[in-house]
């Protein structure tokens, strides 16, 4: 499995091929979708409601959206925060990690998770952080059996969501 990323000029749009990709990915997740909110139905997302929410992401210089591809396939989108916007916060933050939902339980959502904490390991980050929506039992359980650690609880920054905030030290990688 690699990464990569989602390389667009400012201004430009995502390449149809790869926005269909997203697209499918995004709505192959209707239950987190639903959980969100991210989108008016989860039942029915539209490339343009994709490329619009990753174009306000990719707005923020301190974003990259990170494709994970398998054979050839996408199977996974990670989208990073090198920075906080609390100047307080030294940590880079993981803003989304999602699996394609036919995907799941094959081990890319450990395997990206672990290509990103590796990522920010190689620029001398010490830790990441995340946060997980409360109404989101699943993903907690995921990102705790990953080493994180909840660390406080407080709405999201973008739609003041309830979310529980969690943390990774990045110390030497496991041999």
């Amino acid at each position: 499995m690699i990464l990569q990323p989602l390389a667009v000029r400012p201004g430009a749009d995502i390449p149809a091929p790869v926005l269909t990709e997203l697209t499918a990915l995004y709505a192959s997740n209707r239950e987190f979708q639903a959980l969100s909110g991210d989108f008016p139905d989860p039942d029915d997302i539209r490339p343009e409601q994709v490329a619009a929410q990753l174009a306000d992401e990719l707005a923020n210089p301190d974003v990259e959206v990170l494709l994970a591809r398998a054979e050839g396939l996408l199977v996974g989108v990670v989208v990073t925060l090198a920075r906080h916007p609390d100047p307080a916060d030294p940590d880079p933050w993981i803003g989304l990690l999602m699996v394609d939902a036919g995907a799941h339980g094959r081990g890319y959502g450990r395997r990206i998770a672990d290509q990103v904490e590796q990522r920010f390991r190689a620029e001398g980050r010490d830790a990441v952080r995340l946060a997980v929506l409360e109404n989101n039992p699943k993903g907690l359980a995921f990102w705790t059996a990953l080493g994180y650690e909840v660390i406080g609880h407080r709405p999201d920054l973008q739609l003041g969501r309830p979310c529980a905030v969690l943390r990774k030290a990045l110390g030497e990688r496991e041999a």
